[in-house]
C-alpha cells in the first residue's frame, strides 16, 4: 500500500474515466491497517505510520492489541474486533489508542471484517485522528449552516458557471427553486445585460484568482420582474488542498434599500441644483422670448428629454388672461429636446398660436389652476396629450411614456403652460420631480409676467417718447437736417433723450438735443415739457445760454429730473453757428476738408441743478460744413473709455458721407452694439448754400 500511494500522486488517467485525486482524504490522513484472524497486523500503510507512530517494519507481523492498545483498554478492544470476525457486521466509533511516544490518542475507527478467495477472514481497519474529524464537522456543520440559513445569498458554481450549491436566501432573491438552480448556467438563471458584467467577473475570477469584493450589481430578477434591485456582489475562487481550482463562491447582500436611499439622495441634490441653476440662470433679462427659453435649458435634459413653454396670447397681448367663454389661444414661446427626435414635430414652434383640446393636460391646467402628471402614457393618453392623431404617432414612435403639465402663475393669474415628457429616459416621473418643476415654473412665470409687463411698459413709453419727438423736414434754409431716435435694447427701458429742430424768423433754424436722466414713461414725459418749453422759449429769440438758463429753472419744477442739453442757432445768411451747453458731449463739426473737430464749448451744469452758468459760443458753419449732435447714448459703453469712443466718432466721420441721411445710418450701425443700456437721439444738420428767390 505504501508504494501504491506513493504512484497515486503521479498517476496519469485516461481522458474522460477519472479525474485528480481530492483534497478531503489527505486532510483526514485516514490510515489503513489490515488485521489477519487471530489480531496479528498484516498490512500497515504509510498513513498508519504517521498516525500510530510506528513504522511498517516495527507494526508488521504485531499482535495490534498489545502494540496500539494501553492494558485498561486491550479486553474491550479485543471484545469489538471478536464480533466483528464473528458477526461479519462492522464497527464504527473512536477508541483510545497508545501511540508510539507513550501517549493517547482517540481515533475514529471504521472496521469490516474480508474475506479471501480461500474463506479466510481479515479484518481491515480505517483510522484518522477524532480531532481532525471533530475539526472536520465542525466546519461542515459550520458551512452548512452558513449556506442553508443565513440571510445573505450564498452559492458555489463550477468552473462552467454552472450552480452545484444555492441556499434559500439567494434562491428566494433569484425567484427560482434551489433544486431549479442545479446543473443549470448562471446566465441561465439571470438572463440580461445587467447581469452580463457580473459574468464576465466571475470568469475573470476564475482565471487570475482575485477577489472581486461588495462589486454592485442593479437588475430585475424573477422574484420582482417590475421593479430594480440592487446587490452588493463579492466572488471568490475555490481551490482544494493541491491548489486545483474547484470553481467559485458567490456572495450575495441584497442592498436594495441603500441603492434606492442613494438614488433618492442624488435626486435630492440634482433637485437643489436644478433649483440653485434656475435662480441662476431664469430670468437675466426682461425679454419674454429668452425668459421662456431660460426655463426650457434649465429642464432639458436635467429633468425632461422635451419642453415646450406656451403663453397665453391674450397675455402677452394685453398683459392679463382673457376671461372668454371660448377655447384659450397660447402662443409657444420656447421648445427644446434633449436629442433629434422626432417628437419635436408633434410640438406646436415657437412663435406659432394654438388652442388645446378640452382634454388636453394644458387646458386642465387653465381650467384647475393645478398641474397633471400622467406616469405611464398608454394609447388614450397619448391621444390626450398631443394636438391631433398625427402628433400622437409621432410621439409614440418617439418612445414617450410619461409626461406632465405645470401651470405657470404669477400673481396669482395663470399666464401659461409648461408641459414636459420623458421618451429616452426611461424613469417615469413622479411626484419629487412634479414638485420640482412647479417651483421652477413658479419663479419662472414671475420672471416672464415681468417680462411682459416691462414689455408692455417700453412699448407705451417708446410710442410715448416718438410721439413727442418732431418728424423734422429734411430741408431748412441752408441746411440739409437728418434725425434718429434709437431706443434702448430689452432690458433696460426707454429713456428721455429727444431731439428738436425750431424753424427761427429770419431763415434761422434753432437745433436741439438733450438727455432726460431716468427712464420709463416718467422719463419721457418730463423730456416731453423740456421738449415743449424749449420749443416755447425759442419763439422769444433768446441766445443759446439764456434759452438754457430758464429752462435751468423748469427743470428744477420736475425734480427729481436732471437733464443734459446742447442748444444751437443757425443763421445760413451769416453762416454763423451760435451754441451754448448744458452738461452735455460737445458737438462734432465737419468741416469740408477737414478733420472733424468736437467743439471746444463751456461744459456748463446739468439742468435742474440750479444755479448754472451758460455761455453761448460763436462758431462759423459754412455750405458743406455738417454739424453733429448726439446723446451719450451714442458714444457711452461699460467697457470702454469715453475719450477712445470719441475718437471712434471722429474716424467715422471723415470722410464725410454724401448725406447726412448717410451719416446717420453710419454712426448708428458702427457704434451701436446689440447689448448698449441706453437709448440715443442723433441730429446731424449739414450746411448748403441758400437758395435764391
Amino acid at each position: 500500500m505504501s508504494r501504491a500511494n506513493q504512484r497515486s500522486e503521479q498517476a496519469v488517467y485516461p481522458e474522460g474515466s477519472a479525474s485528480g485525486p481530492s483534497g478531503l482524504m489527505d486532510v483526514l490522513g485516514i490510515a489503513a491497517v489490515l488485521l489477519e484472524a487471530d489480531g496479528r497486523i498484516d498490512m500497515w500503510s504509510p498513513q498508519a505510520e504517521a498516525l500510530f507512530g510506528y513504522t511498517g517494519d516495527e507494526a508488521v507481523g504485531q499482535y495490534a492489541a498489545r502494540l496500539l492498545l494501553h492494558p485498561e483498554h486491550r479486553r474491550a478492544g479485543m471484545r469489538l474486533f471478536a464480533e466483528v470476525m464473528e458477526t461479519g457486521r462492522g464497527w464504527a466509533g473512536s477508541f483510545p489508542v497508545r501511540h508510539k511516544d507513550g501517549s493517547t490518542r482517540t481515533v475514529e475507527f471504521r472496521t469490516m471484517r474480508l474475506t479471501d478467495n480461500l474463506g479466510d477472514h481479515y479484518a481491515l481497519g480505517l483510522a484518522t485522528d477524532r480531532a481532525t474529524v471533530q475539526q472536520m464537522e465542525r466546519e461542515v456543520a459550520l458551512s452548512s449552516q452558513l449556506v442553508t440559513q443565513a440571510p445573505i445569498g450564498l452559492s458555489v458554481l463550477d468552473t462552467d458557471l454552472r450552480y452545484v450549491a444555492v441556499n434559500s436566501a439567494l434562491a428566494s432573491m433569484h425567484g427560482v427553486p434551489a433544486a431549479d438552480h442545479m446543473g443549470r448556467h448562471f446566465r441561465e438563471i439571470l438572463p440580461g445585460a445587467p447581469f452580463a458584467a457580473a459574468e464576465n467577473h466571475m470568469r475573470e475570477v476564475l482565471e487570475t484568482g482575485r477577489p472581486l469584493v461588495d462589486e454592485q450589481v442593479v437588475g430585475r430578477t424573477r422574484a420582482d420582474p417590475d421593479h430594480d434591485h440592487a446587490w452588493a456582489v463579492s466572488i471568490y475562487r475555490l481551490e482544494d488542498q493541491g491548489g486545483h481550482v474547484l470553481g467559485i463562491a458567490n456572495v450575495v447582500v441584497d442592498v436594495t434599500d441603500r441603492y434606492e436611499a442613494a438614488q433618492q439622495a442624488d435626486r435630492a441634490q440634482q433637485r437643489l441644483r436644478l433649483m440653485a441653476d434656475g435662480s441662476a440662470r431664469i430670468g437675466t433679462t426682461l425679454e419674454v422670448e429668452r425668459t421662456a427659453q431660460e426655463l426650457a435649458d434649465v429642464l432639458v435634459p436635467d429633468l425632461a428629454d422635451m419642453i415646450a413653454v406656451d403663453i397665453l396670447d391674450s397675455v402677452l397681448r394685453t398683459g392679463r388672461p382673457d376671461r372668454g367663454d371660448g377655447p384659450a389661444l397660447f402662443r409657444a414661446l420656447a421648445v427644446k429636446t434633449a436629442y433629434p427626435t422626432g417628437a419635436s414635430e408633434a410640438i406646436i414652434a415657437p412663435g406659432h398660436l394654438t388652442t388645446y383640446h378640452t382634454d388636453h393636460p394644458a387646458a386642465h391646467c387653465l381650467r384647475t389652476r393645478k398641474p397633471v402628471l400622467i406616469t405611464h402614457i398608454d394609447k388614450g393618453d397619448l391621444r390626450r396629450i398631443a394636438a391631433d392623431d398625427a402628433a400622437a404617432g409621432l410621439l409614440a414612435q418617439a418612445g414617450v411614456h410619461t409626461d406632465m403639465a405645470v401651470p405657470l402663475i404669477a400673481r396669482d393669474e395663470i399666464i401659461g403652460v409648461m408641459g414636459l415628457a420623458r421618451a429616452r429616459n426611461p424613469q417615469p416621473f413622479d411626484e419629487d420631480d412634479l414638485t420640482l418643476a412647479c417651483e421652477l415654473a413658479s419663479s419662472a412665470a414671475l420672471s416672464i409676467d415681468n417680462a411682459i409687463l416691462h414689455q408692455h411698459i417700453r412699448t407705451a413709453a417708446e410710442t410715448l417718447q416718438r410721439s413727442l419727438l418732431p418728424r423734422p423736414s429734411p430741408r431748412r434754409p441752408g441746411l440739409e437736417i437728418a434725425a434718429r431716435y434709437r431706443p434702448a435694447v430689452a432690458f433696460s427701458e426707454v429713456g428721455g433723450d429727444w431731439y428738436d429742430v425750431i424753424p427761427l424768423g429770419g431763415d434761422r433754424t434753432a437745433l436741439a438735443v438733450g438727455d432726460v436722466m431716468g427712464s420709463g414713461i416718467p422719463a419721457a414725459t418730463a423730456m416731453g415739457r423740456l421738449r415743449t418749453a424749449t420749443s416755447t422759449l425759442a419763439d422769444l429769440d433768446l441766445a443759446p445760454s439764456r434759452i438754457l438758463t430758464h429752462l435751468d429753472k423748469i427743470t428744477q419744477g420736475l425734480d427729481p429730473y436732471i437733464a443734459t442739453c446742447v442748444y444751437a442757432v443757425y443763421n445760413p445768411h451769416a453762416a454763423r453757428l451760435q451754441v451754448a451747453c448744458a452738461g452735455h458731449l460737445p458737438p462734432v463739426l465737419v468741416r469740408a476738408g477737414r478733420t472733424p473737430e468736437l467743439l471746444d464749448l463751456p461744459t456748463g451744469t446739468p439742468l435742474g441743478v440750479g444755479g448754472g452758468h451758460f455761455e453761448t459760443s460763436a462758431v462759423a458753419m459754412n455750405p458743406g460744413d455738417q454739424l453733429v449732435l448726439y446723446t451719450d447714448g451714442l458714444v457711452e459703453t461699460r467697457d470702454d473709455p469715453i475719450d477712445e469712443r470719441l475718437e471712434a466718432l471722429l474716424r467715422l466721420l471723415s470722410p464725410p458721407c454724401d448725406s447726412a441721411e448717410e451719416t446717420c445710418d453710419r454712426l448708428l450701425r458702427e457704434l451701436r452694439g446689440p447689448t448698449d443700456h441706453d437709448d440715443v437721439a442723433l441730429l446731424i444738420a449739414r450746411a448748403r448754400p441758400l437758395s435764391r428767390p
